[in-house]
């Protein structure tokens, strides 16, 4: 009985690999990277959150730059390079920034500093691989984990929503100082960096290569205009008698997806795309009934990856479709819209939010980045039919408004009195003008009936009326009270 034991303890400890202490080469390929965040806070949007550090690894390139996560450096207030041991250190900023593909470049005036580093080469890496996690003891040690890659394919990033492909491997992975962002490498060249881990499962997830080397090569000319996409959305085709509806056996279509959705204005729409169309080719390849394709690579592989990691914006793309039982082909031309021209924006990062306070009322738009401030489990906990407008935006609100004007909350005043539970509800009139964004409320503000402002929502209590004079008279009061430097903030 015991050596069964023994047996199970000795097959448990071998499930994954440890990681070991390996002695620093000679030239180095990485470096510590210190950063203090402090991102604005959503629900009080006159300030701040306090102040926090975080250390990680960067991965040194050529051109004496350092790639990390953009993470890390979401709404940086300093930033700079350690060398390993520590000890040497000097100020550094950030170059180039994605948050849709969750990279960024980091670069010193110190032209000194890097030169001791080896730059790392890129490769790109399969399943069945093993791949090492670089990280840092305290003492400047590199610690190596190795691990096996279990997947190549396309999900959802963490900041944007953005589908982009994504390397998965298992390891077990340790806790370090300097352990927000480590790179991975195969035969010392780089193949991707961690991006999110699971202590539980040990799944790891990295930017991976070829999201990488596209990152690089649009930052390469220093006017980095980012990952495309289309504007579509599709389903797929594998009922028999959709297919039949779809006519696609006459077309001689053994694959294809059927578009659901063509945004208004967006590249596929400009092109000619139209809803009910079906998708058979894209750019030469050939797109099966689920909407993946044979990527050279990976195998199968989801068409956002052909159309987002695999060109680049202002290229053309062939699509062939089949509409109403005829072939046609379309050429997209490929490119981004800007997280700040959403109605909701996907995030809202390294700038500060908009908003208006009102005799009290704090009005606010919705953004992806307002609902994350509800905590991890935002999707539950945030109000719900302000989840639902940001989820299915694109849907309800094709042609307008611009922004989704908010009540966040009401501080207590004495122009509120009765009014301090409201929160979370839809501004869409302010003295009969419709909110299209929160620029449009100083207009509104100067029309009010009687003295009085009518401020309408999407929901119960309907309207609410404020005392024009005592809401701009309180201003002042507002400021001591509860400390705001600043009453709106429209810019």
């Amino acid at each position: 009985m015991r050596l069964f034991v023994i047996l199970l303890l000795a097959i448990a400890g071998s499930a994954f690999a440890q990681p070991t202490a390996a002695k620093i080469p000679a030239q180095l390929s990485i470096v510590r990277v210190n950063v203090t965040n402090q991102p604005w806070d959503f629900l009080r949007p006159w300030g701040k959150r306090p102040p926090f550090s975080r250390r990680a690894i960067g991965a040194v390139l050529p051109g004496g730059k350092v790639l990390v996560t953009a993470e890390l450096v979401a709404n940086i207030t300093y930033l700079e390079f350690e060398s390993p041991e520590g000890g040497a250190k000097v100020p550094a900023t950030v170059d180039v920034v994605d948050y849709d593909a969750n990279l960024a470049l980091l670069k010193t005036e110190d032209a000194n500093f890097l030169k001791a580093y080896k730059p790392l080469e890129l490769a790109t890496a399969h399943v069945g691989d093993n791949l090492s996690i670089w990280q840092l003891e305290a003492t400047g040690t590199l610690l190596v984990t190795p691990g096996t890659m279990t997947s190549a394919e396309v999900s959802r990033y963490p900041i944007a929503d953005l589908p982009l492909l994504v390397y998965r491997l298992t390891a077990n992975l340790q806790f370090r100082d300097s352990s927000f962002t480590m790179p991975v490498v195969r035969d010392g060249k780089l193949v991707g960096i961690l991006m999110r881990f699971d202590n539980n499962s040990k799944n790891t997830e990295l930017v991976p290569t070829p999201v990488i080397e596209h990152f690089l090569k649009d930052a390469a000319d220093g006017a980095y205009a980012g990952f495309p996409r289309a504007g579509m959305g599709f389903a797929s085709t594998r009922d028999p008698m959709f297919r039949r509806f779809l006519a696609l056996d006459t077309a001689k279509a053994s694959g294809g997806v059927y578009v659901t959705q063509v945004l208004k204005d967006s590249p596929a729409a400009k092109a000619g795309l139209q809803e009910g169309d079906t998708i058979l080719e894209v750019g030469g390849e050939t797109v099966d009934q689920d909407g993946n394709y044979d990527d050279a690579d990976y195998g199968k592989l989801a068409l956002s990856h052909l159309l987002s990691a695999r060109h680049f914006i202002g290229e053309t793309l062939k699509f062939s479709i089949v509409r109403k039982g005829e072939r046609k082909e379309l050429e997209i031309v490929l490119d981004r819209r800007a997280p700040e021209e959403y109605v909701s924006d996907p995030y809202v990062i390294d700038r500060a939010p908009r908003f208006y306070i009102l005799g009290g009322f704090v009005l606010e738009e919705l953004s992806r980045q307002y609902l994350k401030e509800f905590g991890n489990d935002w999707q539950k906990r945030a109000p719900q039919d302000l989840v639902y407008l940001d989820r299915y935006q694109t849907d309800l609100f094709p042609d307008g408004p611009k922004k989704i004007v908010i009540l966040s909350r009401v501080l207590p005043s004495d122009a509120t009195i009765g009014y301090e539970g409201l929160r979370g509800l839809v501004v869409t009139k302010v003295n009969g003008v419709a909110m299209q964004s929160l620029v449009d409320l100083p207009g509104a503000l100067a029309q009010a009936t009687d003295g009085l402002h009518k401020i309408e929502f999407d929901g119960d209590p309907g309207q609410v009326w404020i005392d024009a004079a005592a809401a701009e008279a309180l201003g002042p009061v507002l400021k001591q009270s509860y400390r705001i430097p600043i009453l709106q903030r429209l810019k």
